[in-house]
């Protein structure tokens, strides 16, 4: 599927709007919700077994991703934000909460994503803050954009174990 051109359209979540996906360990698309497609502009056929990887908007540090990624393979759960990358080009900011869940048996079944609105003031901070490590990337690699996220945790006096909690107290 190829990739739209980004656009500066910014498409709204509203207050009661729950995005809902659930992927296979490899992080492909397994079942979306009718507002997930709404919002990015896809069907159903054209999301199931994607990698979640083709909504993402140039605009996101890889670092929030490798973050996300060895977190949930120990089975941790991450909240995060993350701005999509709609079909049209047009983009989504939301307050993502990613879970293992597992089988009775404890054996993995999926990774289950919900996804809602976001506040102005949570968009404005977070956006700062993901242009800084999306610069650090670009110049010195994922590794030093990684030491600069857990520099900005520190200096809010925060830590990676706080990592959620943060992201969701600046969503107040």
């Amino acid at each position: 599927m190829e990739r739209p051109t980004p656009t500066d359209v910014e498409h709204e979540v509203t207050s009661v709007d729950m995005i809902v996906s659930k992927s296979d360990a490899e992080g492909n698309i397994t079942y979306t919700n009718p507002i997930f497609m709404k919002i990015s502009g896809y069907t159903q056929g054209e999301l199931l077994d994607q990698p979640h990887a083709i909504l993402r908007h140039p605009d996101m540090p890889k670092v929030i991703f490798k973050y996300l990624w060895d977190n949930i393979k120990e089975g941790k759960d991450v909240t995060a934000y993350v701005k999509n990358l709609c079909k049209d080009g047009g983009f989504y900011w939301v307050l993502a909460q990613v879970r293992v869940a597992k089988n009775p048996d404890g054996s993995f079944r999926n990774y289950v994503s919900t996804r809602k609105q976001i506040t102005d003031g949570a968009k404005e901070a977070i956006s700062t803050l993901y242009a800084k490590l999306l610069e650090i990337e670009k110049s010195d690699g994922v590794e030093a954009s990684e030491q600069a996220l857990m520099d900005f945790l520190v200096e809010n006096g925060q830590s990676t174990a706080t990592f959620n909690d943060f992201m969701m107290q600046l969503n107040k």
